[in-house]
């Protein structure tokens, strides 16, 4: 049925066309498009879109036939450009797309395989495609041959079109075709052969019927449908098998799941029977060793009995067969516990293999237990000392021999008073904190006991160690450490060893600088004679234990131990353990741990044997802390680290290209200061605190490492003849004449071209994102230029240096004394643009008035440039204003900053004062106003002020003028009596002109000092004010009265943000603004309301002063804005009617002032926001005066 329709629509179509009923047609177009069948509308849009037919002009001049109206112009042609702006973007996205897909269709036409289906079926349509044009060929030259229509065939058709649009639901098409159809009534339609139902259906029936191209026509159409349906059905079976595919992986990843949690489970059992197993052979190892101390124990015993002089034979040898006895009774158990450990290993070995490597590590750890009793090897004949405790002796020994365990008992008895006596005596014995220390530190460590001491002192000593520490005091711990080091150096047991040595690392649990350095020195003693297996096994267990720990004093006892414990242990544990304990320590959020572990870092890396391997790693950590948070452990690294990863990976070169990439991707990787592309601001970035913090300390990197720089410049020169030989001699040897051999010559030498190639150029394009608020990093570049200049000398500086900035800056520069393969590098940071060069001159002009022409030794220089710039610029661009010349002044501005140049720009400046040029003096006295904040007292008062009052004293009015704003910022900036006096005897010489401008910017000019000035400028401000508001205005100019008005609000709330004395209230501020009340057609809303509140607060809320000031012009909504407080004020105690003596001020008066006060600073701070809009001072100045 579509095919149907879209052919008698076709059919209506030829036939309006033909029939040239165009009105018809173009209702029909419309309707088609309305109705979203655009593909049977494509024949009408053509046809209406010729230009042959249908020209341009005469449509455009038909409906422009309205009077034009030039505002109306205006709009549409904004509107045009901005509608051809909008398709010009959708054309260039349209063309990328289409080129994409041209690009996507030419792979997939390459990549996909030639299947017979498709192919056949291409050709087919192709094939049909062909017939079916060639039919419509034949059928319209068939049609055309039929003859005219006759006048009964054409109503037939008629009417038939009608029904048809009708029944189409195209009422507008079929009104329009009523009216275009003049000579025939299509409302009648007489009966004949034509009359029938649905006439344009059955007549195209009809038609195709009785033509043979027509019924192949049809059969061709139904034979493309066949195809096309037999092609959806293979399409729909291929759609069913993948989802068969589909829920078959579904199940078999279903499976797949259950099976790995299954497998999970089983995993975890075993680890779980894993760990019972190590615990259970954990217990019987330690009976066996409860064994085997009892053991030794009853033989010590047995010794030291027969050793005994009070003892004879007969009870020696009762005494060894009693030993033997036991001896034999403990058997049967020896013979349990074996068979137990046999059972145990057993079990163990049964173990699936999936438990293997846990339990190969557990062999590991007691073969490594092996070696460690190996290293030191202990005297045969006390192999083995006791761990029983001293009860268990002497319970064994009072059994067979009561005499004995009394005089032990007694002997206890005594041992421990005299550890009484000795606690005693270290509690009250006075001896302070630091000369135990220094005894401490004054000890022998190779005064210690000797190897041939017996293992059963030390036996006891290291069971008596851990009980006896926590009862010594903290100052007196460090007397303890022979003890503590000789126990560990010569127990044979490893657990012993290590809670020895864990005792040894926690003597104190919070130490200080020197108790870390005692407890390091025991360490290093230690590891010394224990030797390297020892020391990895036992002593760096420890450190990496107490990475973590809560209390940074530990955590920084571990960094300091890892660089000086590192030349006691392997070299590949430095470059494994250590280093990596390292590593975790620079991420403790303890800055002194941090700076620690930056220091030992640097003691470490001289131990690393492979550089090649570490040195990336090493790099990173080193940029890691030199863009540390915390500047001590900048400092550190700077001092310390950097230079040693210098010397020791001999790549100064990698560390430079690096640190000029982290420079630029700090910067690069904020937002830019604008969102409008192609402005100076897009390209300027807006810092975080993190990432300005980072370039200023990648800039003292550089400026540490430019020394180094200089000294590989030195040694890779290719020109050995013609250099000094010194290299002290820095001027001699950046010659002019090195240069030109240099530039000449075209050797190879990466170190120097590096400067300006590299190094010079990345310091510029750093700072073109900077925008000018960041005076601290541009002061930190220019210091680093500065340094450059005294590292390479003066020739360096003129030859190459300068040129370089000067064509960043944009200036045309002759000859550069550089090979040509630098000098097009150099040639490529001159601005392209207008928005280039106005990023140059916010950007690279400041650093070229600091780093390159603020060396010392270049004075005239400077001045020269200075002079030049601004008579150039002024005399070409006119006045330097903070609206017209923004960039410039900012320049010079940042000069300023630089307190050694001040005595330049000041002659510079006075010179411009003199000249005969308005502008000049214009653009002097914008520059004294920048400079005047970065001077002192001394140069304000004789330098700075004479070229003002010569200024204000000037016949030119707009240079008179411009400098009123000058004085404001003097008062702003200094106090002294005398330059205030100055100040008001030229404000009261401008006053005297009387003119609208001069009023205007004297009162705007004090307003802004108000806040900061001294209190006798303030008063005269006030009563300036008071004149000026007394007096008549002349003249009906809203806008002027508006103007003056605004800048008396400001005055008056500024100085009410501000102390005054009462006389200068009541007598000055309060008839002001009754003045200026007066006149409520100029009084802006806001600033209105601000003065009522103004008069209510300083006025004490009477009814009497609100009457007396405001009178007639205080309105019912003024009345209603002050509440009912006023009206409490006004009957109160401190009211009218109730009036006390001043001195009986309640407290809650005075809080009440306090916080009236208040408001008054935040109404002065925040006047801007309530006045709306500031006035620019330059259009007064610039304005033609009264």
């Amino acid at each position: 049925m579509d095919v149907e329709k879209a052919s008698l629509c076709n059919c209506v179509v030829n036939f309006l066309l033909e029939e040239n009923y165009l009105l018809t047609a173009f209702e029909l177009l419309h309707e088609l498009l309305e109705d979203g069948r655009k593909s049977q509308a494509i024949r009408l849009k053509d046809f209406f879109a010729d230009s042959n037919k249908f020209p341009r002009d005469h449509i455009s001049s038909l409906h422009n036939l309205r009077l034009l109206d030039p505002q109306s112009l205006l709009e549409e042609k904004e509107a045009a450009y901005e509608k051809a702006a909008i398709t010009q973007y959708e054309l260039r996205l349209a063309q990328e797309d289409i080129m994409k897909l041209k690009m996507e269709l030419e792979k997939k036409a390459a990549a996909l395989p030639t299947e017979d289906l498709d192919v056949s079926g291409e050709s087919h349509v192709l094939h049909r495609t062909e017939r079916l044009s060639c039919q419509q060929l034949e059928q319209k030259s068939s049609f055309s041959n039929m003859g005219p229509l006759k006048e009964n065939e054409r109503r037939d058709l008629n009417c038939a079109v009608k029904e048809y649009l009708l029944s189409a639901g195209y009422k507008l098409t079929a009104m329009t075709f009523y009216e275009e159809v003049t000579d025939q009534d299509l409302n009648v339609w007489s009966s004949g052969a034509g009359c029938v139902p649905d006439a344009l259906r059955r007549y195209y029936l009809q038609y195709m019927s009785s033509s043979a191209d027509a019924g192949e026509e049809r059969m061709a159409i139904i034979q493309e449908r066949n195809f096309l349906m037999e092609k959806n059905n293979l399409l729909q079976k291929e759609k069913e098998a993948l989802y068969k595919s589909k829920e078959l992986a579904d199940a078999q990843f279903n499976a797949l799941g259950k099976s790995f949690e299954s497998t999970q489970k089983d995993l975890k059992d075993k680890e779980n029977q894993i760990q019972n197993l190590k615990h259970l052979l954990e217990l019987a190892q330690k009976e066996v060793n409860v064994c085997r101390s009892e053991v030794t124990s009853l033989k010590l015993q047995l010794e030291s009995s027969r050793a005994s002089s009070g003892w004879d034979n007969s009870k020696g040898e009762s005494l060894t067969m009693l030993y033997e006895g036991e001896l034999d009774a403990c058997k049967p158990e020896f013979q349990s516990l074996k068979l137990e450990t046999a059972n145990l290993n057993e079990k163990k070995s049964s173990v699936k293999p999936e438990c293997a490597n846990q339990v190969s590590e557990d062999k590991n750890v007691e073969n490594l237990d092996l070696e460690i009793h190996e290293d030191k090897p202990v005297n045969p004949s006390t192999i083995s000392v006791s761990t029983c405790s001293d009860d268990s002796i002497q319970g064994i020994s009072s059994k067979k021999n009561p005499d004995k365990c009394e005089e032990s008992q007694i002997a206890a008895i005594d041992s421990s008073n005299v550890i009484k006596k000795d606690e005693n005596a270290a509690t009250g014995d006075g001896y302070s904190k630091s000369e135990n220390n220094d005894k401490f530190i004054q000890t022998d460590w190779n005064s210690m006991p000797s190897p041939n001491i017996s293992l059963e002192t030390v036996q006891v000593l290291a069971d008596a160690l851990p009980k006896i520490v926590p009862y010594v005091l903290i100052n007196h711990r460090e007397e303890l450490l022979p003890l503590i080091i000789c126990a560990i150096e010569r127990h044979p047991d490893s657990g012993t060893r290590d809670s020895l040595t864990h005792t040894l690392f926690n003597l104190i649990k919070r130490p200080d600088e020197q108790q870390r350095r005692i407890i390091m020195d025991a360490c290093l003693v230690l590891s010394k004679n224990v030797g390297e297996m020892r020391t990895e096994t036992e002593l760096l267990p420890q450190c990496w234990e107490q990475i973590n720990h809560k209390y940074e004093e530990r955590r920084l006892l571990v960094a300091q131990s890892c660089g000086e414990l590192a030349k006691f242990v392997r070299s590949e544990i430095r470059t494994s353990l250590i280093l990596s304990i390292v590593q975790q320590l620079l991420e403790d959020s303890a800055a002194v741990v941090r700076e620690a572990a930056a220091h030992n870092l640097a003691l470490l890396l001289p131990l690393f044997p492979n550089i090649d391997k570490y040195f990336k790693v090493v790099e990173e950590m080193m940029f890691q802390l030199v863009c540390d948070p915390s500047g001590t452990v900048v400092e550190t690294t700077l001092k310390e680290l950097v230079p040693t990863v210098v010397s020791w990976g001999n790549r100064l070169d990698n560390v430079l290209h690096v640190l000029l990439s982290h420079l630029l991707a700090s910067a690069q990787r904020c937002p830019p200061l604008s969102g409008v592309d192609g402005s100076a601001e897009a390209c300027l970035r807006v810092l975080g605190e993190r990432e300005r913090w980072n370039i200023d300390v990648l800039l003292r990197m550089l400026m540490e490492l430019l020394p180094v720089v200089q000294r590989k410049v030195f040694e890779t020169c290719p020109f050995p003849g013609d250099i000094s030989s010194t290299p002290d001699a820095d001027v001699v040897f950046f010659s002019k004449s090195l240069l030109e051999v240099y530039a000449r010559e075209e050797k190879a030498w990466p170190s120097f071209d590096w400067m300006h190639m590299d190094c010079l150029p990345a310091l510029i394009g750093l700072a073109s994102l900077l925008p000018s608020r960041e005076d601290s990093l541009r002061t930190r570049i220019a210091k680093l230029l500065l340094t450059v200049s005294e590292l390479f000398g003066e020739y360096y500086v003129n030859n190459i240096m300068l040129p370089l900035f000067l064509t960043a800056l944009g200036d045309n520069v002759g000859t550069l004394h550089v090979p040509s393969s630098c000098e097009s590098r150099i040639r490529d940071l001159k601005p392209k643009t207008k928005v280039a060069e106005r990023l140059s001159v916010i950007c690279v002009l400041p650093l070229l008035l600091t780093g390159v022409l603020g060396v010392s030794c270049r004075e005239a220089q400077l001045a020269d440039y200075l002079r030049s710039l601004i008579l150039r610029n002024t005399l070409k661009h006119g006045a330097w204003t903070s609206s017209t010349s923004p960039e410039l002044i900012d320049a010079m501005r940042f000069l300023c900053t630089f307190e050694e140049h001040h005595r330049i720009i000041i002659s510079v400046l006075w010179e411009m004062v003199v000249s005969t040029n308005a502008n000049v003096k214009i653009s002097a006295v914008n520059l004294l106003q920048v400079l005047v904040p970065y001077v002192d007292m001394k140069v304000a008062s004789t330098q700075i002020l004479p070229a003002l009052v010569t200024l204000g004293s000037d016949p030119n009015l707009m240079v008179k003028y411009s400098s009123i704003d000058a004085f404001g910022t003097v008062a702003k900036h200094f106090k002294n009596e005398v330059i205030v006096d100055k100040i008001r005897i030229q404000m009261d010489a401008f006053l005297e002109d009387g003119s609208h401008e001069a009023s205007v910017a004297v009162v705007r000019a004090l307003s802004v000092a108000v806040p900061l000035t001294a209190e006798r400028l303030r008063d005269y401000l006030l009563q300036k004010l008071l004149q000026l508001t007394a007096a008549p205005v002349h003249g009906s100019d809203l806008v002027r009265r508006h103007e003056r008005v605004n800048a008396f609000c400001e005055a008056i709330r500024a100085l009410d943000a501000t102390e005054l004395a009462p006389a200068s209230v009541r007598e000055l501020l309060l008839p002001a603004i009754q003045n200026l009340l007066k006149d409520p057609e100029s009084l802006d809303p806001a600033h209105k309301e601000a003065l009522e509140v103004i008069m209510k607060e300083r006025s004490g809320g009477t009814l009497e002063a609100l009457t007396k000031v405001m009178g007639s012009h205080l309105s019912m909504t003024s009345v209603s804005h002050l509440g009912m407080t006023s009206v409490t004020s006004l009957f109160g105690d401190s009211g009218l009617l109730g009036k006390k003596d001043m001195g009986d001020v309640s407290d809650q008066q005075v809080s009440q002032y306090e916080d009236n006060r208040f408001r008054r600073i935040m109404r002065g701070n925040f006047s801007e926001m309530i006045r709306g809009k500031g006035k620019v001072q330059e259009e007064n100045i610039h304005s033609t005066p009264t």
